[in-house]
């Protein structure tokens, strides 16, 4: 799991302004304000180097069967949104999955989307469990364009082949969009541009996402953070490549000045989250909206710097720089 979602609730539903279909300049295929996230389970069967919720796992607690319940009976009422996103450290590992799938779809959600390493995709009889049961998305990570690369980050062997036969078996149902999330390291991001060719076959792949990496830490104890800098061309490269082929495209956690005419690809814009309140403790830690242009920059998307970036890096007061109000996104 990655994000920066705000802090919701556990048990309160709210009624949001009503909004615009997708962020106003995006080239997002979807609009998050319409989809809630429930986090469902921590168990996971990868050993992902880049994980942020390693040192927290075995003490979050996933969401209770009556607090979903209480989330299907509010959707059912209000219609607050249209897809569900059943997401935790591993989604698929859970033996329920399928019957929550169904309840959220007899209880009005248009789409029901899972977030996952997509190894157990590999398994036809497993897909067709899913799409029967009225799953229609696949969030599925992918750490790197190669096998080998792919395998020493999550550090299980043979994971990217799974991984890549689920995403192609999905290929072949109607009615099923994917999406893909690669979080971006000193381990993968020379590789981002070929990991768009590598998914290029892909007929049913609506939008690639790269998020950049934070440790929910003060410090980059695995040296994981790529210099911005360093990314900068490997990332437009790819960013250029994916708008090529017509797909949706997000990045996350970087820079908005740097992107220059790709600024419209950064949205920082996540779901409605529901998590173990206990993850926020260590989500702070991380401390975003760090910029020295902060206070006069007019872009509304940007987190910043954070400060394991900044202690490995510097503010960058010298590559940064802050766009006029006026030129504020809606």
């Amino acid at each position: 799991m990655g994000s920066s979602d705000p802090v919701v609730h556990p048990v309160r539903f709210v009624h949001p302004e009503p909004a615009a279909v997708g962020r106003s300049g995006s080239v997002s295929r979807f609009d998050h304000t319409q989809y809630v996230s429930s986090t469902m389970e921590f168990r996971c069967n990868l050993k992902c180097v880049h994980c942020m919720i390693e040192d927290t796992m075995d003490r979050l607690a996933p969401q209770t069967f009556e607090h979903f319940k209480t989330l299907l009976a509010h959707n059912a009422t209000h219609r607050q949104w249209k897809g569900l996103i059943l997401t935790g450290s591993e989604i698929t590992l859970h033996r329920d999955l399928p019957e929550w799938a169904r309840m959220a779809r007899r209880s009005g959600f248009e789409h029901v989307r899972i977030q996952t390493h997509g190894m157990r995709l590999a398994q036809a009889s497993f897909c067709d469990e899913l799409i029967d049961a009225g799953v229609d998305e696949f969030f599925v990570s992918v750490a790197a364009a190669d096998a080998s690369t792919h395998d020493a980050i999550t550090q299980v062997s043979g994971s990217f082949d799974k991984t890549l036969r689920g995403l192609e078996l999905l290929d072949g149902y109607d009615h099923v969009t994917t999406i893909t999330n690669t979080v971006v390291t000193t381990r993968n991001y020379t590789q981002l541009n070929d990991l768009v060719g590598r998914l290029k076959p892909l007929k049913r792949l609506a939008q690639m996402e790269f998020w950049f990496y934070f440790p929910m830490s003060e410090t980059d104890e695995k040296d994981l953070i790529a210099s911005h800098l360093d990314v900068l061309p490997f990332l437009k490269e790819a960013v250029a490549a994916v708008r090529g082929l017509g797909r949706g495209v997000e990045v996350k956690n970087f820079p908005e000045c740097l992107l220059g005419a790709d600024r419209d690809a950064l949205y920082n814009d996540q779901p409605t989250l529901f998590i173990d309140p206990a993850f926020w403790t260590e989500f702070m830690r991380n401390g975003f909206h760090q910029c020295v242009y902060r206070q006069r920059c007019g872009a509304t998307q940007c987190l910043g710097l954070n400060s394991a970036y900044m202690e490995k890096f510097g503010d960058h007061a010298e590559i940064l720089k802050p766009f006029p109000q006026a030129q504020t996104r809606q």
